[in-house]
């Protein structure tokens, strides 16, 4: 059974910092590509960053230059610093596993972004 835990998401003020993290058991993660996707009010969900199982990233245009995808082989986790947040950046945030088709998803952590 894969289970997830993420965590670091909250409130936060317009340019500031979060980071959040997802810890992930029940598979081999080193092997599955990485990713973080959100969905705010009302939209669809959409990808935020990725990271392939080789380490190469990809991010959504909106985000690039201020978010930074990462992961720890070695501590089956994930994490996504986030930098210079907008008030368009407020979501729920989800952790994403993949391996040819087999997708895991984790539960999801709310990103708020206001003064």
């Amino acid at each position: 059974q894969v289970q997830f835990v993420e965590s670091g998401g909250g409130l936060v003020q317009p340019g500031g910092s979060l980071r959040l993290s997802c810890a992930v058991s029940g598979i081999r993660f080193s092997i599955y590509a990485m990713g973080w996707y959100r969905q705010a009010p009302g939209k669809q969900r959409e990808l935020v960053a990725r990271v392939s199982s080789g380490g190469s990233t990809n991010y959504a245009d909106s985000v690039k230059g201020r978010f930074t995808i990462s992961r720890d082989n070695a501590k089956n986790t994930g994490n996504l610093q986030m930098n210079s947040l907008k008030p368009e950046d407020t979501a729920v945030y989800y952790c994403n596993v993949d391996l040819s088709g087999r997708s895991y998803w984790g539960q999801g952590t709310q990103v708020t972004v206001s003064s």
